[in-house]
């Protein structure tokens, strides 16, 4: 799938659309989710042009690595480290990925089952 660099994901990193921002650095940006699932609901976004988990490169190995990194650094910010978190990626308009701007789902503060209904 081709890269839509208009996707809300890509305007709120160009500070285009506003966002509660828990974490930045040079590789990516975490923010609260508008639609929570959880009482926190973090997105995870890199700052590379990457639409969905499948189509990372070799080259992309690092980010992908880094946005794992960030995730626990986040759920460290936040205060959820020790309790549990869970980290969703959804690659796909089958797995119900409806952003085509790789992200991840950093989901806390409530118990969670296996496997996922």
């Amino acid at each position: 799938m081709a890269y839509d660099s208009n996707n809300v994901f890509a305007r709120i990193l160009r500070r285009e659309i506003p966002a509660r921002v828990v974490y930045e650095d040079d590789r990516c940006l975490a923010f609260h989710d508008t639609s929570p699932q959880a009482p926190v609901h973090v997105l995870l976004v890199p700052k590379a042009p990457i639409a969905k988990l499948a189509d990372a490169t070799a080259a992309e190995r690092d980010v992908l690595g880094h946005l794992l990194w960030a995730c626990g650094e986040v759920a460290r910010k936040l205060g959820v480290a020790d309790d549990g978190f869970r980290v969703v990626i959804n690659n796909g308009a089958g797995a119900q990925q409806t952003v085509f701007h790789l992200h991840l789902h950093l989901l806390a503060g409530r118990p969670f089952h296996w496997p996922p209904g």
